[in-house]
């Protein structure tokens, strides 16, 4: 009850006034019988954008720390992910993550339909990371299908940290089931388990437009969070390393266009030479047939030499 309520009175009307979320592929979720969705995680919010626009109810799996919180403000949590029908997933392997997928497999013996991000956890960079064998295991035991689907947007929407979300639009890609019928009685296979988690990865990937990176996504946040618990500045993945920017000596003149200004050297006398023709010319440091021409070189592995080029536009 609950749940009809927030989705078709509170929660969702909201959601589509201010979002107005675009759906590409509605059709693909069943109108009945059981099925597993398997999404690409971006931001908190996938788990309510997704289940606003799924005309069924999806019964997602969620970390089992939004279900152990203490105080009052930890107890509301839990009873608020479970009245909107999540249910505590135990990431940390072995019997405890067995458990938690028991629980999802009794929801799909049922008829209903299961939510699942296969990475385990929000990715700390909008990049698609590897996909973790668990949902291969549910999928195998049951013969259900898979429908993945692609979340665009929401990590602008409600960055990782952020409370209070911005008001911009989202997009949910359903892309069609797949069927792994072909691996019937292999579902105790780790290898075809992997296969399974690979190709349902590579269909989000496709669907998604994001950039794959075959590493674990919890690694990396632990990685990320030693070397920002150690002080040391992690640069963005992806982002390009800046030039450092050099001041020009005072009591200088602005160089001529399309001129090469050494900066932090003592300017060489000019040698002349003489042509056939009886025409003189100069050799300087920053001339063409010099080791400075154009962009200044090293003078040492510890000593550099800056020089700027200026184009006629400035």
């Amino acid at each position: 009850m609950f749940y009809w309520v927030m989705k078709r009175i509170i929660v969702g009307p909201l959601l589509n006034l201010l979002f107005r979320p675009w759906v590409k592929g509605l059709d693909n979720i069943p109108a009945s019988g059981p099925a597993v969705i398997v999404s690409n995680h971006l931001s908190f919010s996938d788990s309510i954008f997704l289940p606003v626009v799924v005309p069924r109810p999806v019964a997602f799996l969620a970390k089992s720390e939004y279900f152990t919180g203490r105080g009052i403000k930890g107890r509301l949590t839990a009873l608020f992910f479970r009245l909107s029908n999540q249910l505590p997933m135990d990431r940390s392997g072995g019997a405890a993550s067995s458990s938690s997928l028991s629980a999802g497999m009794d929801i799909l013996n049922e008829g209903a339909i299961l939510g699942i991000y296969p990475e385990g956890t929000r990715s700390p960079d909008g990049r698609l990371y590897r996909g973790k064998t668990g949902v291969a295991k549910l999928v195998l035991a049951t013969g259900v299908p898979v429908i993945p689907v692609a979340m665009i947007g929401t990590d602008k929407v409600q960055p990782i940290g952020r409370r209070i979300p911005n008001i911009r639009r989202v997009g949910i890609i359903i892309g069609e089931p797949l069927d792994f019928a072909r691996y019937e009685g292999l579902e105790d296979d780790r290898f075809v388990q992997r296969s399974v988690t690979d190709e349902i990865m590579y269909e989000l990937m496709r669907l998604s437009g994001q950039e794959y990176v075959d590493a674990y996504a919890s690694t990396v946040k632990e990685r990320l969070a030693a070397e920002k618990a150690a002080g040391r500045k992690t640069p963005r993945p992806g982002a390009d390393t800046r030039r450092a920017a050099v001041r020009m000596p005072s009591g200088t003149t602005d160089p001529a266009p399309g001129a090469v200004t050494e900066i932090g050297t003592r300017p060489q006398e000019t040698t002349a030479s003489a042509d056939p023709a009886g025409n003189t010319s100069g050799n300087t440091a920053g001339g063409p047939g010099s080791d400075t021409a154009g962009v200044a070189r090293s003078g040492g592995p510890k000593k550099r030499r800056w020089a700027r080029r200026t184009s006629p536009d400035q």
